[in-house]
């Protein structure tokens, strides 16, 4: 399942592939091109909050079942690899 910003970014690139080579075209493209930066770097922070919302309900859920604190904190690592292998 794609997210918005996922959605977006795909939209961006298919849209600059289809733009013809005249000198608005160009122009198009240039612009095209920032707002698919843009959007690489809202998926960052789209990662980074789903990340820190999924750490964050699993410590709250992990210390009401009285999971020790250092098995807790060490799991931000495994929702990141999570994250990157299901984009």
């Amino acid at each position: 399942m794609k997210t918005a910003v996922q959605e977006a970014i795909i939209m961006v690139k298919n849209r600059i592939e289809t733009i013809d080579e005249t000198l608005m075209g160009k122009h198009s493209i240039h612009h095209l091109q920032q707002v698919e930066r843009d959007l690489y770097d809202l998926l960052e922070k789209e990662k980074e909050q789903i990340i820190d919302f999924s750490i964050g309900a699993y410590q709250d859920i992990s210390r009401m079942k009285g999971v020790p604190e250092n098995l807790i904190s060490e799991n931000k690592i495994i929702f990141e690899e999570y994250y990157n292998q299901n984009k």
